[in-house]
């Protein structure tokens, strides 16, 4: 499938490429029962590459092409962090930035008053991979994932065996960072705890042949480490591009971004287009799905003014769809 807006393709393949994705997806719920309103609309070419999150005053902000990029409520562009090296972004409940530096190795936050605080860079001497997406639970205390994409020779992290490792941490109020996950995932990518503070869901997302695409979940015990033991697989996505960036709704449905429309031989395969939004009930059971007709589906987040609106990044191409449920945020700007 052409890298190309859904608007621009010609009839027969629209009509192609929603016939797949209906055959592929066919146990979906029905029309009438779906968790999304409309069909989704390309806002941006460019410069949306990973991390939306919402802010009520500031609008969307994405990380893209080095920088934090910005959305602002009137759908006017701009460059909100020049060089910020970012991937996952999330505000917190006072409203202040926190940013996965994936260029720098590092987790930080923009206060209040505008400074930057590195809230980790290495652990237990040896600095971290790419951190990669992040989530708070109820305590405030903040979980990243840690995976090392490309190049492989400058990682630092190994285990007690000289193993490297690619793992999820936690940094609570008090700055301390502990490392919950090891090696129990392959490549951890996105992650959000539950609002009740009772699950962590993990995206295994490793790109490589042979590796592991599925989405995990963990109990997660009242001191903010997952109970190991627990570990329950809810989707393998197979050969084609696994689960990336994540979001939850008021009813704590989960909507994953994964999937790929071209195959990438020989690691990454589709048999026909795979690439969008999943959601998994609580139970977690997949009970929709909402095709992007662009390579590579990344992350989404709720945002507009009711919160209704979800907007997914791919390939560098911001989208928008409404759906039924408003999204669970944090920060509400009261």
């Amino acid at each position: 499938m052409p890298a190309r807006c859904l608007e621009k393709l010609p009839p027969f393949s629209i009509l192609l490429f929603s016939l797949l994705a209906g055959l592929l997806f066919s146990s979906a719920v029905a029309a009438d029962d779906s968790v999304f309103v409309g069909k989704p609309v390309m806002l941006q070419d460019h410069g949306a590459g990973e991390g939306p999150v919402w802010h009520p005053q500031l609008g969307l902000l994405t990380s893209g092409e080095g920088n934090i990029n910005r959305r602002d409520l009137a759908g006017k562009t701009s460059v909100f962090r020049a060089d910020a090296g970012s991937n996952g972004l999330l505000f917190d409940r006072q409203g202040r930035l926190l940013i996965c530096d994936n260029k720098r190795r590092r987790v930080e936050r923009i206060e209040a008053d505008g400074s930057l605080n590195v809230l980790t860079d290495s652990y237990e001497g040896s600095r971290f991979n790419q951190p990669n997406d992040l989530t708070i639970d109820s305590k405030n205390r903040i979980y990243f994932t840690d995976p090392q994409y490309g190049d492989r020779s400058g990682m630092e992290m190994l285990d007690d065996q000289g193993c490297k490792v690619e793992g999820v941490y936690r940094i609570d109020p008090d700055g301390s960072v502990t490392r919950i996950i090891t090696h129990e995932v392959d490549r951890p990518n996105g992650l959000i705890v539950t609002s009740d503070d009772r699950f962590l869901y993990v995206a295994d997302n490793n790109n490589e042949l042979g590796g592991a695409r599925k989405l995990w979940r963990f109990n997660l015990n009242a001191d903010g480490t997952p109970d190991l033991e627990t570990q329950t697989l809810i989707h393998d996505w197979g050969t084609t591009r696994g689960p990336d960036g994540m979001k939850l709704d008021q009813q704590g449905r989960l909507y994953v971004a994964a999937g790929l429309n071209k195959s990438r031989p020989p690691a990454q395969t589709a048999d026909g287009p795979t690439a969008g939004i999943y959601v998994f009930s609580p139970e977690g059971k997949q009970i929709d799905f909402l095709a992007i007709p662009r390579d590579e589906t990344t992350n989404c987040a709720f945002g507009g003014d009711d919160g209704k609106t979800l907007f997914v990044t791919a390939g560098g191409t911001l989208w928008s769809v409404r759906t039924a449920v408003d999204g669970y945020q944090l920060f509400s700007g009261q």
